[in-house]
């Protein structure tokens, strides 16, 4: 298989992983669980997830451990995989995890950026919007927005509070992300879409 087939390869577990964190943000933030579009989410990680839900419950009911343990083990395997499809042999058993920890973190952040530029979108559109999608951006964003709106007051009719998140974003991902991305050497460069 050519570079293009393990490329894609890669994308669509990424994309796979990206659906998994998207759950686990919606569980952990609370978001509507009857909500179509949270439906549609659940039914098509659960079979990656159920494996792990014996075992692993959530943590003060709102964080899935079980959803983050699917998204960890599918990306450290698929880690392997590819580097042994495409001519690098075994990766260290380190590298492989911070490549997975690294690419759950990456999912995580860009889940809230476009999360958040759907929000400011939203906001200046339909500010009173009932579609599904509308609400389910607005439940996943709340538990990041109201502490900062508790620091940051809006200004007369301007939010500056997802500006300050953006930039936290920004710092968390080019610092922690990567640096978790370097340290996985090789394996690093599986992470993100």
């Amino acid at each position: 298989m050519g570079n293009a087939g393990l490329l894609l390869i890669n994308t669509l577990v990424n994309l796979y992983i990206f659906l998994l964190m998207l759950r686990f943000l919606l569980q952990a933030s609370q978001a509507d669980y009857y909500n179509p579009i949270s439906q549609t989410v659940v039914k098509i990680t659960q079979p990656a997830v159920r494996p792990f839900q014996g075992f692993l419950g959530p943590v003060l009911g709102r964080f899935d451990m079980a959803t983050l343990a699917a998204g960890f083990v599918i990306k450290a395997v698929s880690i392997i995989v590819i580097l042994q499809m495409a001519g690098f042999g075994m990766a260290p058993v380190a590298a492989v995890a911070i490549g997975a920890v690294a690419a759950l973190a990456n999912a995580i952040l860009k889940i809230y950026f476009f999360a958040l530029i759907a929000m400011i979108i939203l906001s200046w559109v339909a500010p009173n919007a009932s579609h599904p999608g509308a609400l389910l951006v607005m439940q996943l964003v709340e538990p990041i927005m109201a502490p900062l709106r508790k620091v940051i007051p809006p200004l007369g009719m301007i939010d500056l509070s997802p500006i300050v998140a953006f930039i936290a974003i920004s710092l968390i991902d080019g610092i922690v992300v990567g640096s978790l991305t370097r340290a996985a050497g090789v394996a690093g460069a599986l992470v993100g879409l």
